[in-house]
């Protein structure tokens, strides 16, 4: 059996994300209808379009490191997808729905921020392209805006409208 190295799990992972990267791609559109709130759908709209910006990045480093861009099955992002898929099925208070979409909207950030911190420090370790490291980094950089950007909507108002049952 051949051991595997870290430029192995490197690839894995870069794999694994671009289908994650993908799968939001197709997903976002649903949470932009299913948004009540004006600032949340607006929000929506724009990580779609960071989004597709992630997904051509991911093929520009698969480019730098002589690698075809390919997707592996990203199980993790398809059950945090299925579970978002659940809540939209719900019957909800406008914003008690959207409280929930901002729950999973993060879930899925927290694990992209998880993702591309670690691709970033193995493409350094493993002596990657300055330009390879800096999309990785612009990415990160997004997904933790996008991150916060959630949690004003939900802590300043949102949350506070659902809980009041408007």
């Amino acid at each position: 059996m051949t051991q595997r190295t870290l430029r192995d799990l490197f690839i894995d992972t870069l794999q694994d994300v671009y289908d994650a990267e993908g799968q939001i791609v197709n997903v976002l559109p649903k949470w932009v209808k299913a948004a009540n709130n004006p600032e949340l759908k607006r929000g929506f709209e724009q990580h779609l379009k960071q989004t597709e910006q992630h997904y051509k990045r991911l093929e520009q480093v698969f480019k730098l490191m002589d690698e075809k861009a390919k997707r592996k099955t990203c199980e993790a992002m398809e059950g945090l997808i299925e579970e978002a898929s659940d809540w939209l099925g719900e019957s909800a208070e406008p914003n008690a729905m959207d409280a929930g979409l901002i729950a999973h909207a993060q879930k899925v950030e927290h694990y992209e921020i998880a993702t591309y911190g670690c691709l970033v420090t193995w493409a350094q370790l493993l002596d990657l392209s300055d330009d390879a490291v800096s999309l990785m980094k612009q990415t990160l950089g997004e997904e933790k805006e996008t991150d916060e950007t959630l949690t004003r909507l939900a802590e300043n108002t949102i949350n506070a409208q659902a809980a009041a049952g408007r």
